[in-house]
């Protein structure tokens, strides 16, 4: 079988989505599936781990490049360009099928048209990522957006979501009939990662501050509002005597990211560390002793696995579905009651004054990390691959 996956990055770019492409790519390769992966933030051709990469960056001044700098019209330019690569790539050498992340509709115009049966990988949509709109531009490029992922969702053979929850949440979301081929696939982690992160040790118990950590970018669905909130309580609580020193490392967190009217004594606890690689990323869960992730919704939650995998206890939200399956259910962490800064603070304030409940739990992390593999995601992604292609040639 020969496959396309469409991706917005990958690795070495850091980022969630990017992480995913290399795990499907990776693990559908070890079963002897060509890959190729079309991602546009390169350009140029390559392999690295049995997956040939295809850069199709838009290069500066082009038409699709101008058109990508209007509004809601300039979402259209990655997909027509991912359009155009995959089909001359496909009149070469034929794909079996496609595969593509819901985020922002990157092959809403690959369904159907003489193209190969489309399958779409839900991640959280850009609806559950958006904040408020402040202006008429932003609320129309929402609605752009939100589009453009119902139009490919609607035009998959077959889509893929990460937990249960996910796939209703996303039935309902882009209106699919349900009895298109549906399937729940957690996410892997890289072998490599894994070994390393089980090996780092643990550190130990000093006279210097409780080194917290948060991966993820300052937005409310990643609960950012709640970390201040609690950072600030927290805070003020250390300097009245009654908590240990504590820091608050914030990868993917800029300083220019930091409210204006962020509390001083929230801010003296916080050390952001903007974007930082795959190497630097690994080193700071290993400096941590607890790893924070109040989201209000993750459809999987990388970071949950990464925090695990490194046996760091995780302080998470119990709104969000996949906290309560990954951190609570295996007793790996501590759940804040609700959204709130207090219920986070109140959750993490055991962790800050009990060296014994962290050594705990991280014996806890490291017994649930290793639930997802390559070979459980490879062999179930195919599986639905081949439903999705025996749909598509009956005509559903």
């Amino acid at each position: 079988m020969r496959t396309a996956l469409l991706a917005w990055d990958y690795p070495p770019a850091p980022s969630g989505l990017s992480t995913a492409a290399r795990e499907i790519a990776e693990s559908l390769s070890a079963l002897g599936i060509t890959v190729t992966v079309f991602t546009l933030d390169r350009t140029g051709s390559g392999d690295h781990g049995g997956v040939t990469i295809e850069g199709i960056g838009l290069p500066p001044g082009s038409p699709l490049a101008r058109l990508r700098q209007w509004g809601s019209a300039g979402h259209l330019a990655a997909p027509m360009a991912f359009r155009r690569a995959v089909l001359r790539a496909h009149a070469r050498t034929p794909f079996a099928c496609i595969e593509a992340t819901n985020w922002y509709g990157p092959a809403c115009l690959l369904g159907g048209g003489g193209a190969p049966p489309l399958v779409t990988r839900n991640s959280t949509p850009a609806a559950f990522s958006r904040e408020p709109a402040a202006s008429l531009r932003d609320r129309l490029d929402g609605l752009a957006a939100d589009r453009l992922e119902r139009r490919q969702a609607r035009a998959s053979a077959g889509l893929i979501s990460n937990t249960g929850e996910h796939a209703g949440r996303m039935t309902a979301l882009y209106g699919l009939r349900p009895a298109r081929p549906h399937a729940v696939i957690g996410l892997s982690l890289p072998p490599e990662m894994l070994d390393r992160a089980r090996a780092a040790p643990y550190p130990e118990a000093t006279d210097g501050p409780v080194r917290l950590l948060f991966v993820g970018r300052a937005e409310p669905r990643k609960g950012f509002d709640l970390l201040l909130a609690a950072a600030a309580i927290l805070g003020a609580d250390h300097e009245a005597g009654t908590l240990p020193p504590f820091e608050i490392a914030l990868v993917g967190v800029p300083e220019a990211d930091l409210p204006a009217d962020c509390p001083a004594v929230a801010r003296r606890r916080l050390r952001p560390l903007g974007r930082i690689d795959g190497v630097a990323l690994e080193a700071a869960y290993g400096q941590a002793h607890a790893v924070l992730a109040p989201s209000r919704y993750e459809s999987f939650g990388l970071v949950y696995q990464e925090a695990l995998a490194h046996g760091r206890p995780v302080v998470a939200c119990a709104v969000d579905a996949s906290a309560r399956a990954f951190v609570g259910a295996p007793g790996a962490g501590l759940l804040a009651s609700e959204a709130t800064g207090a219920a986070l603070a109140d959750a993490i304030r055991p962790l800050l004054l009990d060296s014994g409940l962290r050594l705990r739990l991280r014996d806890r992390a490291l017994a649930a990390s290793g639930a997802f593999d390559r070979a459980r995601l490879g062999s179930e992604t195919l599986a639905l691959y081949e439903r999705a292609i025996a749909g598509a040639r009956q005509g559903r």
